[in-house]
């Protein structure tokens, strides 16, 4: 069992766990917690291609520069060029709209689609997302990370141009979904959730320093027409604690119901910050539920308060799949995904697994079944959902499926111990409830 790296996770030093695509990030900062607008140059970019480029944030970052390295990789686009794009930003082309501004769908002079997001620039904070995203997403690079394919800074205009996602937000598929549509089905979900694993792991792990992304959400996880998920909106990400640091502090921000306990409490930020808005994410996909969701009964509106007595007995398990997917899902895999959350959400953040150990449990779930085929419209459709072990497929594909199963029922069983040992005799696991506070 000790080969299994999560059973001693506060051990783990994730920004050595690199590989040769790792993107280095050089952070030179007046304090430990703010970084100087020279950062911006200092930062270096991954040699991979320029196709794609994700995140790393900074406090405080110069202006993009066409002789900058952000210029280098992200085109810089004039305000006529979008207002073509997107045909003066009509309201027909209006993808959807947030906190920072709208989303268009354009079309470039060569073709190629894509989604204009203008920022509403009325304070700091929206100036500050724009540099920090442009700054992130031209030099990092992930298949699981959106690409951004440039800018426009004329005057007091502040846009991202992104690669147009043919599916929008999981949100859409997931929380938002109308009479028409299909739900996702469980692989799909699956598939989306590995997904979204692996990209945290790769800020988490690749990046160095690491790059905490801190608004993990339905909403800013983007699909593409083969429902492969990636990571937008970095607006509020940042970089993680450098020279032995364990955590940074900072004001809280972020979406409540994902926010892990101890960031609300103490504001301090760490990488298993954004393990714990995993959990949520997850059960989210699970359940079909919202992580709050006011228009239901108050012992339910948390979602985490919520499953917290079900994750106590396996046999409860059934009662958290979303309706819509009418049994139709593996009983094996549904207590594994559910195993993975519940780690994710431990109250404790040094007891939390990696996202890596996460990517390697969730690995299996991800794999679509010999009866999967795709329905031409919006959402798919599963012909026939079995358990893999109980097919008429070789021997040698259910071993596989047998082995990635041990593995991920040695890293929750690991987890569980390492939480006991941690924990005073009297105190019990999921014994603290998340008490709703104040609106982030």
């Amino acid at each position: 069992m000790s080969c299994f790296a999560c059973f001693k996770p506060e051990k783990k030093t994730p920004s050595t766990r690199t590989e040769s695509r790792e993107v280095t990030v050089v952070k030179k900062a007046s304090s430990e917690n703010e970084a100087t607008p020279r950062e911006s140059g200092s930062i270096k970019p991954s040699p991979v291609s320029s196709k794609h480029k994700p995140s790393s944030e900074t406090s405080s970052i110069e202006p993009p520069k066409e002789s900058s390295s952000v210029a280098k990789t992200a085109k810089a686009f004039t305000f006529r060029e979008l207002a073509t794009a997107t045909k003066n930003f009509r309201s027909d082309c209006l993808l959807g709209e947030g906190g920072f501004g709208r989303v268009y769908k354009g079309k470039l002079e060569n073709g190629q689609f894509v989604a204009v997001k203008q920022l509403d620039l009325n304070g700091f904070q929206g100036n500050r997302e724009f540099l920090v995203e442009v700054l992130m997403l031209s030099l990092l690079h992930h298949p699981n990370l959106v690409n951004l394919v440039g800018y426009c800074a004329d005057g007091d205009q502040r846009l991202l141009v992104y690669e147009y996602m043919a599916l929008g937000s999981l949100a859409e598929h997931l929380l938002d979904i109308t009479p028409e549509q299909l739900p996702l089905s469980w692989h799909i979900r699956m598939k989306i959730a590995h997904g979204t694993a692996k990209g945290l792991e790769y800020l988490h792990e690749k990046a160095n320093p690491p790059v905490i992304y801190r608004d993990l959400k339905s909403p800013n996880i983007l699909l593409d027409e083969e429902y492969n998920p990636k990571l937008s909106d970095f607006g509020l990400a940042k970089l993680g604690p450098v020279g032995g640091k364990t955590h940074i502090s900072t004001r809280v921000m972020g979406t409540y119901g994902y926010c892990a306990p101890e960031y609300i409490r103490t504001g301090q930020l760490t990488v298993k910050t954004d393990v714990y808005s995993f959990g949520v994410f997850l059960l989210e996909l699970i359940t079909g539920r919202r992580a709050v969701d006011s228009s239901r009964p108050p012992s339910e509106q948390v979602l985490v308060n919520w499953v917290k007595p079900m994750l106590k007995d396996r046999k409860r398990y059934s009662e958290l799949v979303d309706p819509l997917l009418r049994c139709e899902y593996p009983e094996r895999d549904l207590g594994q995904a559910v195993g993975v959350a519940a780690m994710c959400l431990q109250e404790e953040a040094s007891v939390r697994p990696y996202m890596s150990d996460a990517v390697v449990a969730l690995g299996f779930l991800a794999e679509v079944p010999a009866g999967y085929k795709y329905k031409s419209g919006p959402i798919p459709q599963l012909k026939q959902v079995e358990d893999p072990s109980s097919t008429s497929s070789s021997k040698q594909d259910k071993s596989a499926y047998d082995r990635q199963k041990a593995v991920a029922e040695a890293i929750e069983w690991g987890t569980l111990r390492q939480k006991q040992k941690a924990q005073s005799p009297e105190k019990k696991a999921y014994s603290q409830e998340i008490i709703p506070s104040r609106s982030l």
